[in-house]
């Protein structure tokens, strides 16, 4: 397997697929999955032509499962050794979920300083931040986040189960086409990372403000979310976070779900293709 060790001695998981001169696509999964995720996005854009790069979070699919480090400085960090070890440059950034936050704090902290970043594109990204709070009255009570830790610890694989069965793809909603093996792929992500990762984790989603990150960065930026969004509200995410970049694009998906990278990638691909063209 090809690994990178970081400076606190973690050994992080990536794949590097395609010319070692073509234009570097990077993908930031979510939680609690692994670079296996982007299937439907890494085929498409090595067929494309690029060069494409995923890695497993700390604790998640074949990265160590180490029991701490589990906030978004590490992540940011971890995700710019493997960027550093590869050399990578002109890279677009492609984050989902908590990889779109991790993907934020990549760029302005490490990537854009260092000149390393051509684009960005976050999809039903966490930022500015999700738990609720007098500066973020929108947001999602404390108690939600409490609950998944208390459903993670009580019953992970069951939990791992009906998340993906329900809101994350929208299956849960009336007359949707469930798609078993889909769930499956979730539930199989998952389980091969650690609890110890994915319940701090879980915090780190929910906790980290992103504000200052989101401000600070300068390089186009496609922000994606679809509007029926059941893990990462659109109103207290995307709608801020494209106000807050300095060179946004929103692009709103009506009915999409969380997991729209997979329910749809016939139409996200397309327009992460658009964008990185334009």
């Amino acid at each position: 397997m090809s690994t990178v060790t970081t400076k606190d001695g973690v050994e992080i998981f990536y794949k590097d697929w395609g010319p070692k001169s073509a234009q570097p696509i990077m993908f930031h999964h979510g939680w609690p999955l692994s670079s296996d995720d982007w299937d439907a996005q890494m085929l498409f854009f090595l067929d494309k032509g690029y060069r494409v790069v995923a890695h497993d979070r700390r604790g998640h699919g074949r990265s160590t499962q180490v029991g701490d480090g589990h906030d978004m400085d590490h992540y940011a960090a971890d995700a710019a050794a493997v960027v550093e070890h590869l050399d990578l440059r002109n890279t677009v950034h492609v984050g989902h979920s908590t990889g779109g936050g991790e993907a934020t704090h990549y760029v302005a902290r490490h990537g854009q300083p260092q000149g390393r970043v051509a684009k960005l594109v976050i999809i039903g990204a966490v930022p500015p931040i999700m738990v609720k709070s007098d500066a973020n009255p929108g947001g999602l009570p404390i108690e939600v986040f409490d609950g998944l830790r208390r459903q993670l610890a009580d019953n992970r694989a069951q939990f791992y189960h009906d998340l993906p069965a329900g809101p994350f793809y929208s299956f849960n909603r009336p007359g949707a086409k469930v798609l078993e093996p889909v769930i499956n792929n979730w539930w199989r992500q998952g389980m091969i990372g650690g609890a110890k990762a994915h319940y701090d984790g879980i915090k780190a989603f929910s906790e980290t403000d992103f504000t200052e990150d989101l401000k600070i960065i300068t390089v186009p930026t496609l922000v994606m979310h679809g509007d029926d969004d059941q893990i990462v509200p659109i109103a207290d995410s995307a709608l801020l976070s494209s106000k807050l970049l300095q060179n946004a694009t929103l692009k709103v998906y009506e009915k999409f779900p969380h997991g729209m990278c997979t329910t749809h990638a016939d139409i996200i691909n397309p327009d992460i293709l658009a964008f990185i063209k334009g």
